[in-house]
């Protein structure tokens, strides 16, 4: 953490300013960093332990029940955070409402899932590895506990709940591999980490004083939920088209053990994405704040943010590309020889991955959130075509080429709006590496004086 304050102070931010906004975050950053890792090492477990065939299965099992979750709860969380911040005295019926619309959304998760097993004709097998995984859902109701945490600026009861939660069914997942488990088992592991994680927040939400039974239901408010949220589910169900949909069309178009080679090397590169995520929680403030006071000084942090954003991800891909073999061989073993293209052709993706994350930062500050719901479904749809045209005829090779044109394409669709034109010229040039090489060659003559 110390190395990212180090960094993102040499790129033009004041070393004072960021430190204030690194005290307020970096405890939540180094928890998620943590979880991030362990999950990595885990996956690297189970990877190796299924095989190809087998965690192709597993993952296109997830990406399905992905797939039909977000149209269920996208957008719920931010609307029923803001009401709870706004109208504390109602919170027993927001809680109460949102847990039921959550509840109402689990069902339908479960009946969507079995109509598509059914039309599909899914072979049993992954037939019941789709409903266990599915039946997860089942239990994020009481994820409302966590929405009232944040409204009431208590975030760590969540990190505490959701860290043990993980913790315990990592310690269960890597006993699965001792045991030498059927695969069928790391589909119920999801099930049961959902529910673990359910019980803990109501232990939590209890030992404050609190009471689950005072919920209460209200139509009138269920109604707002659902008016204010269409637009969020409609964004949130492209962004998880985008990001899953190469896996599903895998499945259908090449085989499972197709999706297992692709599955292991996009596990890799999607390792470093907590990294924008990371730079933009802490330093998103910093960018705000100008903008309140000097306009030209916050168009010069957004600008040195792209820069940071382009000069991280480029480094990241260059030596994974050179390392690619040596990366799956070491991680996955011979078997996954197949995932070392597609992980030189993915990880390249990551540059409009980090840039992408960095300009939705503007879009929200300047209130132009509908551009991106734009961007999102306009970078769905490249990503559909492409898989289709390019998975007959590269295969799992295909799907890594488009989902690096697709995300290229959604995050530079923002140059077409005049409000946005000067943002996407600003990411153009950070790729080129302007202002980096103009910083390093700095850094060097300096030293050598």
């Amino acid at each position: 953490m110390n190395f990212l304050f180090k960094l993102i102070s040499s790129m033009g931010f004041e070393p004072e300013g960021i430190k204030k906004y690194f005290a307020n975050t970096s405890w939540l950053i180094v928890e998620r960093v943590m979880r991030l890792m362990l999950a990595f090492l885990t996956t690297i477990l189970i990877v190796r332990y299924l095989g190809p065939e087998k965690f192709g299965l597993y993952s296109y099992s997830i990406s399905i029940v992905s797939l039909i979750a977000v149209l269920a709860y996208a957008g719920l969380e931010n609307i029923l955070t803001r009401e709870l911040v706004k109208y504390p005295e109602k919170t027993l019926e927001l809680l109460g409402t949102g847990f039921v619309l959550r509840f109402m959304g689990a069902v339908l998760i479960i009946v969507v899932l079995l109509i598509i097993g059914i039309a599909a004709k899914e072979p049993q097998l992954n037939f019941l590895m789709i409903l266990i995984i599915g039946t997860a859902n089942i239990f994020q109701p009481f994820g409302v506990i966590d929405f009232y945490f944040q409204s009431k600026v208590q975030v760590k009861y969540s990190v505490i709940v959701q860290s043990s939660s993980f913790f315990l069914l990592t310690i269960a997942r890597i006993a699965a591999i001792i045991l030498q488990a059927h695969v069928i088992v790391f589909a119920i592991l999801i099930a049961v980490e959902a529910l673990v994680c359910a019980i803990g927040y109501v232990i939590v939400y209890s030992s404050e004083g609190n009471k689950i039974l005072k919920w209460k239901y209200n139509h009138l408010i269920a109604k707002q939920f659902l008016n204010d949220s269409w637009p969020l589910i409609l964004s949130g169900l492209a962004v998880s088209t985008f990001a899953k949909i190469d896996q599903v069309l895998l499945k259908f178009l090449v085989n499972e053990e197709g999706v297992g080679f692709y599955s292991a090397a996009v596990r890799i590169v999607e390792a470093w994405y907590f990294i924008p995520m990371a730079i933009t929680t802490s330093i998103f403030p910093a960018i705000l704040n100008a903008k309140q006071t000097n306009e030209a000084e916050y168009q010069r942090r957004l600008k040195k943010l792209y820069d940071l954003m382009a000069a991280i991800s480029i480094g990241i891909a260059l030596i994974i590309t050179l390392l690619s073999g040596f990366i799956i061989h070491l991680f996955y073993g011979e078997k996954f020889v197949s995932s070392t293209p597609v992980l030189t052709i993915y990880i390249w993706s990551g540059i409009a991955t980090f840039l992408g994350v960095a300009s939705n930062q503007f879009l929200i500050a300047e209130n132009l959130t509908k551009l991106s719901l734009y961007r999102s479904v306009f970078g769905m749809i490249a990503n559909i075509l492409l898989n289709f045209l390019l998975i007959p005829i590269y295969g799992i090779n295909g799907a890594a080429l488009a989902t690096l044109i697709s995300y290229f394409i959604s995050t530079f669709f923002i140059g077409l709006f005049k409000e946005t034109k000067e943002q996407a010229f600003l990411m153009i040039r950070s790729v080129f590496l302007i202002s980096t090489i103009k910083f390093v060659s700095k850094f060097v003559f300096t030293r050598k004086q």
